[in-house]
């Protein structure tokens, strides 16, 4: 009996790497976990090569990989990876899907002013849709790694990439892509949804997770003291934990019969 699948789907300007220890309790229980680098972020590449890539492109490379899995593995996606991993679960079926923190998909608003922050910042770069973004160390410190130490900090920052403006702007602007690149059919998606939130996320608060859960026909748990970084933040094991449980009660950890 082989134990199914585990897909990791990272966010914007990171790697598989951002998965070093959320993946841990998944192996523990004897899942194979994969972790894929999305196009143009793998470690030594050119640092234009994330530029012009549409999240479509994203999408359908993860959706690619699901294909070629022997049965429908689970999906777990982070941040942007979160959207990533709604879109190709819509293209290719899975047997779980749980999103960390995971940006909206086209027609989800949300309503904090550190979601409109992010919509419009990036403007100041100028046609910034075409370039391939450098990350931020004050952005990243202050909304998405602001509970880390500052070693930890400034070593996850050390290892982030550029990021496609296109993506980026697909993402946060999603009212403005006549092509609704990020739709994402709810009636697509067949297998059970868990979408999680850290209380103190600044950047996709509850109120805008909840519709995301909503949207999907999932289930919604927030994370208390939490912030974005769910993946590595203190109490990544906690929110692995409740990751875990969910995909036990919802039968999901079962071996695959050969």
């Amino acid at each position: 009996m082989a134990q199914p699948t585990v897909i990791f789907a990272h966010g914007a300007f990171c790697g598989g790497w951002a998965f070093e220890q959320f993946r841990q309790p998944f192996e523990a229980r004897g899942l194979r976990c994969l972790v894929p680098d999305m196009r143009g972020h793998a470690a030594g590449e050119a640092r234009g090569a994330t530029a012009g890539l549409s999240m479509s492109d994203y999408a359908g490379d993860l959706a690619r990989l699901i294909a070629e899995q022997a049965e429908p593995p689970i999906l777990i996606g982070h941040s942007l990876g979160g959207l990533v991993a709604q879109m190709a679960a819509a293209r290719a079926p899975v047997r779980a899907l749980v999103l960390l923190a995971p940006s909206p998909p086209w027609g989800v608003a949300g309503g904090s002013m550190g979601e409109a922050i992010s919509a419009m910042s990036l403007y100041g770069l100028g046609a910034f849709w075409l370039l391939a973004v450098d990350p931020d160390y004050a952005t990243a410190s202050g909304y998405s790694l602001d509970r880390l130490s500052g070693a930890d900090r400034k070593a996850i920052f050390e290892r982030m990439v550029p990021e496609s403006g296109r993506a980026l702007w697909e993402t946060l602007n999603w009212w403005l892509d006549p092509m609704t690149t990020t739709s994402v059919p709810a009636s697509a998606i067949a297998a059970p949804v868990l979408a999680l939130c850290g209380e103190r996320d600044h950047i996709h608060p509850p109120a805008t997770v909840t519709q995301v859960a909503q949207r999907l026909g999932g289930d919604f748990q927030v994370l208390d003291g939490m912030s974005h970084w769910l993946i590595a933040e203190p109490g990544w094991d906690a929110a692995a934990a409740v990751c875990l449980d969910w995909l036990t009660e919802k039968d999901c950890l079962k071996p695959k019969k050969k």
